[in-house]
C-alpha cells in the first residue's frame, strides 16, 4: 500500500519550551503557557479528528509506519513512530505524538523516536520567535 498523507499548518508561541522528554503536541489553541513544555505549534488548522478519514483509518492500523516532518522556514526535522489499533484520533482540539505506547483520543502515533525535548533545537527556537509551523503526517499500512 502506498503512503497516505495530510498537513497541519500552526505556528509558533513565544512560551514554546520543548523540553518534554516523552511527547510533543500540537494544539488548536491560541495561546501556551511556559507549564506547556510539550507544546511546539498552536493554532493549528485541524486536529487529530480534523485529519483525512483515510489518514485517520491507517493510524489505527497496528504495525503502520508514521513519519511525521515538522518544517519551519529554516529546519526540518524527521520524527518516526507506529500506528496502533487503539488510535482513534478523535480529539477535536490536540494532536500528539507519543514515545510511549499510552493512547488517549488526541494520540495520533505511538513509540515515537523523538519527543519535544528530542527536536532539532533551531526548528524549536524558530517556534519560539512565532515561526509557522507545517506538520506533514505521513502513514504507510502494513
Amino acid at each position: 500500500m502506498e503512503w497516505l498523507e495530510d498537513v497541519v499548518r500552526a505556528r509558533g508561541h513565544r512560551n514554546v519550551r520543548a523540553l518534554h522528554r516523552t511527547t510533543f503536541e500540537v494544539t488548536r489553541d491560541d495561546h501556551l503557557t511556559p507549564r506547556g513544555d510539550c507544546i511546539i505549534g498552536v493554532s493549528a488548522d485541524k486536529a487529530a479528528a480534523g485529519l483525512s478519514r483515510e489518514v485517520r483509518e491507517a493510524l489505527s492500523i497496528g504495525g503502520s509506519r508514521v513519519v511525521l516532518i515538522l518544517e519551519t522556514p529554516g529546519h526540518r526535522d524527521l520524527v518516526r513512530a507506529r500506528g496502533d489499533p487503539r488510535i482513534t484520533s478523535s480529539d477535536e482540539r490536540r494532536i500528539i505524538v507519543r514515545r510511549s505506547s499510552f493512547v488517549e483520543p488526541a494520540t495520533i502515533a505511538v513509540e515515537a523516536d523523538k519527543a519535544a525535548g528530542q527536536l532539532d533545537r533551531g526548528l524549536v527556537e524558530e517556534l519560539r520567535e512565532g515561526a509557522p509551523l507545517v506538520l506533514v503526517v505521513r502513514v504507510r499500512p502494513p
